[in-house]
């Protein structure tokens, strides 16, 4: 009997344990997701590149915001793939490479979390300054609630990455001792 259940147990945990390979799709689609963000990049620098003879320093400038936003997104993509893959499903066999990360696989869950919501306050930022260039036009559309709930927004997602470190502050205070 107890050698059934051993047997019956071991079967889940295998079971349970290989399921982790069920991520691997969802990272996959990540990656081809910074492929699609590439593209729409290079669109827009071959829009800003057609334009830059004709169009004000405003507009530029909020173009190149654009490029930023999108290198970090896919920069944010990227960490998301590296250590969540190695978090969930596998380690990355490549400790050899001389282009390896610095991070990699020393980003545990918790330094992924910050690193995400450091990166969505950034995002949020370079939006936020985008909308205050372009402010006198939104102000004659009468578009000032507009702007207030930005405002609104980006200081949540700064006081919620506050509010993150601080609880990982004191989580790892609670395991020292």
């Amino acid at each position: 009997m107890s050698m059934i259940r051993e047997k019956i147990e071991n079967t889940i945990e295998s079971t349970i344990f290989g399921s982790r390979w069920l991520l691997a799709p969802f990272y996959l689609g990540l990656v081809l997701s910074i492929v699609l963000l590439f593209i729409k990049f290079a669109q827009e620098l071959w829009h800003l590149t057609d334009q830059v003879f004709v169009t004000s320093e405003s507009d530029m400038v909020i173009g190149i915001l654009a490029l930023i936003d999108m290198c970090l997104v896919a920069s944010l993509l990227l960490m998301i793939i590296f250590s969540g893959y190695e978090i969930f499903v596998s380690k990355i066999d490549v400790a050899d490479h001389k282009d390896r990360p610095e991070w990699m696989g020393k980003l545990d869950f918790s330094g992924l979390k910050l690193k995400v919501i450091s990166a969505i306050v950034a995002i949020s930022a370079i939006d936020l300054l985008k909308t205050f260039m372009n402010m006198p036009e939104q102000m004659l559309e009468g578009d000032v609630n507009n702007v207030k709930w930005k405002v609104v927004v980006h200081m949540a997602f700064v006081i919620s990455g506050v509010l993150f470190a601080v609880m990982d502050k004191v989580a790892a205070d609670t395991k020292r001792h």
